[in-house]
């Protein structure tokens, strides 16, 4: 770690992960299991990341966000993505309002749900592509452009998108260059079978969660910055490259599996993505630099929706979980 940080950070590690355990327990008050899901939403947040969820209806999804911005003390909002929902019902709209004091008519900016620290964005598939650029531009910019003015988003900022993979009629699939716009994908799965008979136990009964607050806005961003100073080694910076750079059927080295099954590999965000992800869940864990393990559990929420399959693996059954399996299962560590 760079000199002057040395001591501090390694104190600061040990701070995150204590955090990270108080964290986890203040969510399971509520959240029953997603052990999984809680680590990858976490790991995108302090990455300065955002994150699509994938996960079918009933899941929980927004009680665990709201949760985690409750236990984080961040403002959350929700945005239900809809047909009709036009650019202005995210960002905000400007209305005209008389000011009595000079006795005129002036406009004045009402900011939109998008000004807050976790924004879950709701089956953002269902909005038409206009009102998508609209939460993309914010996502990258971390800033919204009204009428000739730009307003700067509260830090942290942190967008969760759901997708809905069953019903697709009607809906606007998010191109891949917006695809590529989320650190995550994130696979949200039905609870097993003691899990889901607790889910019951506990949601049909008259509960009140008393959930503590484990840390704010500024512990956080301080942590973001923390993330950025975690050291790695060359080699671990080399094995994630390579690894994106296999899934790509245009590279002369490519396996004979991804010539067939893959149109499109990762681009180079996939790189960043892997490392970030693997710093942070070392010092989520209270170990001061990553290892190859790190990288290759964020392989799939990092690689799973950067990989676009060709018709063949489509013939042959095969999708990206089975095509990021065979491609960490080709490239060596080096450990």
């Amino acid at each position: 770690m760079p000199q002057q940080h040395g001591g501090s950070d390694l104190a600061e590690v040990e701070n995150l992960h204590a955090a990270y355990e108080r964290i986890r327990k203040e969510i399971a008050k509520v959240i029953i299991g997603q052990d999984r899901v809680i680590e990858q939403l976490l790991i995108t947040l302090l990455s300065s990341g955002h994150c699509l969820l994938v996960g079918v209806p009933g899941l929980a999804k927004t009680l665990l966000i709201s949760t985690l911005a409750r236990v984080l003390d961040l403002k959350f909002n929700r945005i239900q993505f809809t047909p009709d929902l036009m650019p202005s019902d995210i960002t905000g709209t400007e209305i005209i309002e008389e000011d009595h004091s000079i006795g005129k008519r002036q406009f004045r900016f009402v900011k939109g749900p998008v000004f807050a620290n976790i924004i879950l964005a709701d089956e953002v598939n269902r909005t038409p592509p206009k009102t998508q650029a609209a939460l993309l531009q914010a996502m990258q910019e971390h800033e919204v452009t009204a009428a000739g003015e730009t307003y700067v988003l509260d830090e942290p900022f942190f967008v969760l998108a759901t997708q809905n993979p069953i019903e697709q009629e009607g809906t606007y699939p998010l191109p891949e260059a917006q695809l590529d716009r989320f650190m995550f994908n994130v696979f949200v799965d039905y609870p097993s079978d003691a899990e889901e008979q607790k889910i019951v136990k506990t949601t049909t009964a008259a509960l009140d969660y008393d959930l503590d607050k484990v840390m704010g806005p500024d512990d956080i961003i301080g942590f973001q910055k923390l993330v950025r100073r975690v050291p790695v080694s060359d080699h671990l910076i080399e094995y994630a490259v390579e690894l994106v750079r296999t899934t790509r059927p245009t590279e002369p080295d490519a396996p004979d599996f991804v010539k067939n099954w893959v149109n499109w590999g990762a681009g180079p965000r996939a790189s960043q993505y892997l490392i970030l992800a693997a710093k942070t869940r070392a010092i989520l864990e209270g170990r001061p630099t990553p290892g190859p393990e790190d990288v290759r559990l964020a392989a799939y929420p990092v690689l799973r929706h950067r990989i676009v399959t060709s018709f063949n693996a489509e013939a042959d059954g095969v999708d990206t979980m089975e095509i990021i399996k065979r491609v960490l299962d080709s490239v060596k560590d080096g450990s």
